[in-house]
C-alpha cells in the first residue's frame, strides 16, 4: 500500500523534538558525555554522532560549542541557587543553614556527575576563556552565601565574635571545591559526600 505523502510529511513533522526540546537533548547528552570514561574532551561530531544529527543541526541551536557550555552552566546556576535561596529562606539558624549548604553542594555534584567536570574546570581547559570566567564567579557567589551564614552565627554568639567569616568561608568553600576535584579524578568513584557527616564539626565549628 502507497501511503499518502501528505501524512507521511505530517507524521515526519510530528515526530521531530520542538527546538526547546532539541536545545535540552543536545545539553542533556553533552552532560551525559562528560561523566563518561576517557571523555577528556567531547567533541561537536562525537555529540552530533550520539544524538544521531549533523553538526549542522547542533548549530541550528547552539551558535558554538562554548554557548552548549553556557546552557550547561546556566543550568546549574539556576538549580544551585534556587537550593541556596530555600536553604536561606526555610531555616533562620546560621549552622544548620551552613550544613544544608555544603550537603546540597557535595549531593549535587554526586548527583549530576558531568556538571561536576564543568565546576572543576576540567571539562573546560579547551574551551573558551570565559567559561572558565563564570564558573569562577558562581563559586565567589556561593562563598559569599557561606560567608554570610558564618556572620550570623558570629552575631548571633555561636562562634567567638573575633572569628574571621570570610576566613571560615574560603576554608569550606576549599573543601567543597576538594571533594567536586576528587570525585572527577577518581573517574566518580570517591563520593562527594562520603564521611561528610563526621567532618562536618571541623568545617563549621
Amino acid at each position: 500500500m502507497i501511503e499518502d505523502p501528505d501524512h507521511i510529511e505530517s507524521a515526519t513533522r510530528a515526530s521531530r523534538p520542538k527546538p526547546g526540546e532539541r536545545r535540552l537533548q543536545i545539553l542533556q547528552t553533552l552532560a551525559e558525555m562528560l561523566q563518561e570514561p576517557h571523555s577528556d574532551r567531547v567533541t561537536t561530531a562525537a555529540l552530533a554522532g550520539r544524538i544521531k544529527v549533523s553538526e549542522a543541526a547542533l548549530y541550528r541551536h547552539f551558535a558554538s560549542k562554548a554557548q552548549m557550555f553556557e546552557g550547561l552552566i546556566e543550568f546549574i546556576e539556576t538549580t544551585v541557587f534556587s537550593l541556596v535561596n530555600q536553604i536561606m529562606a526555610q531555616d533562620p539558624d546560621g549552622l544548620r543553614q551552613l550544613r544544608q549548604l555544603i550537603s546540597m553542594l557535595l549531593s549535587f555534584a554526586e548527583k549530576n556527575p558531568g556538571m561536576t567536570r564543568v565546576l572543576v574546570g576540567d571539562a573546560l581547559v579547551t574551551e573558551d576563556e570565559r567559561l572558565q570566567m563564570r564558573i569562577n564567579q558562581l563559586i565567589d557567589r556561593l562563598e559569599m552565601a557561606i560567608k554570610q551564614c558564618f556572620r550570623d552565627v558570629i552575631q548571633a554568639g555561636r562562634l567567638p565574635a573575633q572569628t574571621d567569616a570570610s576566613a571560615r568561608a574560603a576554608i569550606v568553600m576549599a573543601f567543597v571545591l576538594g571533594r567536586w576535584l576528587r570525585f572527577a579524578k577518581t573517574g566518580f568513584k570517591k563520593l562527594p559526600t562520603e564521611q561528610l557527616e563526621q567532618q562536618m564539626a571541623a568545617l563549621i565549628l
